[in-house]
């Protein structure tokens, strides 16, 4: 690191109504002033996120930057109740912050953003709102379009981890002030509890891309964002359309990276990590320093090109190799149609039917929805045993290497024998020994065939057509491997199944597939990152090691039943002397026969203290099962303070919300 700076541990920034945030502040030595990075978000500035920012915020105040780290209101140590992710009060109480940032005497008035997932998201939210501070953007693992793209629904269809999510947000709103930022973090914490949204089923109620989704989704006007824009993520990550999607709309610059990394900053990633402070230093070097470093003139799209791997669950190398499009769009990617028949993938139309039609358990080797997210025995494993269970197209073994840079697009002409039913397709690279990796995959509720803001049932019988545009993809398929076309009509644990088993009819001559094929006569340079340059971590005593498991099941009636277990750990942090420990158990089970029958359930525990002085401990409790007609959501909090546990708060809440055409 070049140079020396300051940490200030907490420092309120006034917000107008009164409220304050509290924020961690890494300051360059020196008399300024400095060009600041804000990161905004509600993990909690004192330890949920302490081990990661000891990675990066003292990388980037050593070369002359100011960071603050701010907890959104009512999280962490900061004042107010909080709402709902990327609400209106989250924006507009961002926006003041970029302006007190931008007022203090050691800022020189040009602040960028940066931040992954939640980070993401709303780095770009508030640069659509145009602050005059916000100059440039780092966006890691974010999204364009909230109802498309995030962790609630994907094709019109209702993730599971629209459920899990809301359980562990639930966890995280739950846990208190820290005593010595916060005096009145008892009744605050008490307050918290009593007054916390229930997410999870908001989130369920809003079926359809309507308002709700529509508000901080970047998609609905390119044009609002004017500030340039860094998007970063990997392909082990479930956010992997968007940095194509803004290199491609954004009116301002904007370059697409991605990696073959996880849910993670690519430092710190367990699948080949790289050189991501070198990648955002470059970026703020140009836009917030005024640096001629030619950051606007990298590629538009540099990106890892993915090989087959035998593939497992279990973090290992990825195998590939870099490459980069100079524009994107670009001209080196043109649309291959291969038409669905009898026979497999080809090159002629077909025609005749075939019928999807598969059990409820399909989708074993679906991984956890965001890797990076659990300790480990959360990718994509070996798709051979869902392909025997799906309806397959194959392509004949490949005579020369296959090239997919982009989204690949199904088309299907199909009749129902229910109203609601899913399509999921799954796009594999298929070895000479049978072992199939996932290259990407998307479902579709056929309901939302012609509209996301307005489904309509499918009348059984009738024939219709429908689109699914499958995720961003770059994959090169070797000679001798054959690409294969994988339909079902549910995919469990990822995808909640429909109420009833449906058989989709597919009526093959209006069928295709449209891939996304590369062609290049002569690479450019990819400039891809390096290795990951050193960098400082967390000055912590581990008191607790982390560990994880995963555990499948049949029951003795064919349920299928899965459980994990994700033990974060415990630590002391070395300066504070705050001890945090968590872990996490989640179920998942649903019979083949009854897609009605799908449970999630999740427990959370969180135990905090300092010496003899403080210690509280939050046990969250979470559960979703449906049948035909509705949801069932409960969950329940229990909080509790002081060496021999005594109870402060013991809250539960349950919901029944209709499935409308989920």
């Amino acid at each position: 690191m070049a140079g020396a700076f300051e940490v200030i541990d907490n420092h309120w920034i006034p917000l107008p109504d009164g409220r304050r945030l509290a924020a961690r502040i890494w300051m360059p030595a020196g008399a300024g002033p400095f060009p600041a990075i804000l990161e905004y978000l509600p993990y909690r500035k004192g330890d949920g996120t302490a081990p990661r920012d000891a990675t990066t915020h003292p990388v980037f105040a050593a070369e002359g930057y100011a960071c603050i780290r701010v907890d959104i209101a009512g999280t962490g140590d900061s004042e107010g109740v909080f709402d709902d992710e990327y609400s209106e009060q989250e924006l507009s109480d961002g926006e003041a912050v970029l302006t007190w940032i931008a007022a203090q005497a050691w800022c020189d008035g040009n602040v960028g953003m940066i931040g992954i997932s939640w980070g993401g998201f709303n780095g770009l939210q508030l640069a659509a709102r145009r602050p005059p501070a916000l100059k440039a953007v780092v966006s890691v693992a974010s999204t364009v379009d909230r109802y498309a793209d995030d962790i609630h629904y994907m094709g019109g269809c209702l993730l599971s981890d629209n459920a899990n999510w809301g359980s562990q947000m639930f966890a995280y709103q739950s846990r208190p002030a820290d005593p010595e930022q916060r005096p009145d973090w008892r009744a605050d914490w008490i307050r918290r509890i009593e007054g916390m949204p229930f997410m999870a089923a908001e989130w369920l109620r809003q079926q359809t891309r309507g308002d709700f989704w529509k508000h901080g989704s970047v998609c609905e006007d390119w044009s609002a964002i004017e500030a340039p824009v860094l998007a970063i993520t990997g392909w082990a990550d479930a956010y992997v359309n968007a940095p194509p999607a803004l290199a491609a709309n954004l009116k301002v610059p904007a370059k697409a990276l991605i990696g073959p990394w996880e849910h993670r900053y690519a430092h710190i990633a367990k699948l080949d990590p790289a050189d991501f402070h070198g990648e955002v230093l470059r970026w703020f070097d140009k836009w917030l320093k005024g640096q001629d470093n030619s950051a606007e003139a990298l590629p538009d799209y540099r990106t890892f090109m993915q090989e087959h791997f035998n593939p497992s669950m279990q973090n290992k190398p990825r195998r590939g190799h870099w490459i980069a499009e100079a524009a994107w769009p670009s001209p080196n990617v043109r649309d291959r149609r291969l038409h669905l028949g009898q026979g497999g993938l080809s090159d002629q139309p077909a025609s005749g039917t075939v019928a999807v039609r598969n059990p409820a358990t399909l989708g074993q080797a679906s991984g956890y929805f965001c890797p990076g997210m659990r300790f480990d025995n959360e990718l994509a494993g070996d798709q051979a045993g869902d392909d025997a269970l799906s309806v397959c197209f194959d392509s004949t073994p490949l005579q020369e290497p296959l090239q997919l840079l982009g989204r690949p697009r199904l088309k299907v002409a199909f009749t129902v024998d229910r109203p609601v039913a899913q399509l999921v397709a799954r796009l594999c690279d298929v070895a000479p020994d049978g072992v199939s990796q996932r290259i990407t995959y998307r479902p579709l509720n056929l309901c939302c065939r012609d509209s996301f803001e307005t489904p309509e049932p499918l009348v059984p019988g009738e024939l219709y057509e429908a689109e699914i545009e499958l995720n961003e993809c770059a994959h090169q398929l070797r000679a001798g491997h054959v690409l294969r076309l994988a339909l079902s009509t549910s995919y469990w644990p990822v995808v909640w199944p429909a109420p009833q088993a449906a058989e989709v009819t597919l009526h093959l001559e209006r069928c295709t597939l449209v891939l996304p094929q590369r062609e290049v006569t002569a690479e450019i340079a990819p400039q891809n990152p390096g290795p990951p340059r050193a960098y400082p971590t967390y000055d912590a005593h581990e008191l607790r090691a982390p560990g994880g498991r995963s555990e499948t099941v049949s029951r003795a009636d064919g349920t299928l039943v899965l459980d994990t277990f994700d033990d974060y750990g415990m630590a002391e942090d070395a300066a504070s002397g705050l001890r945090v420990g968590s872990h996490v158990a989640m179920h998942y089970e649903i019979h083949p026969d009854d897609p009605a029958s799908a449970v999630f359930a999740s427990n959370w525990t969180f135990e905090f203290s300092r010496g003899q002085d403080w210690q509280v401990s939050i046990e969250t409790e979470n559960r979703m099962h449906c049948d035909q007609e509705n949801f069932y959501l409960w969950r329940k909090v229990r909080a509790h303070e002081g060496p021999e546990p005594r109870e402060v708060v013991t809250r539960e809440w349950q919901e029944t919300i209709p499935r409308g055409l989920l």
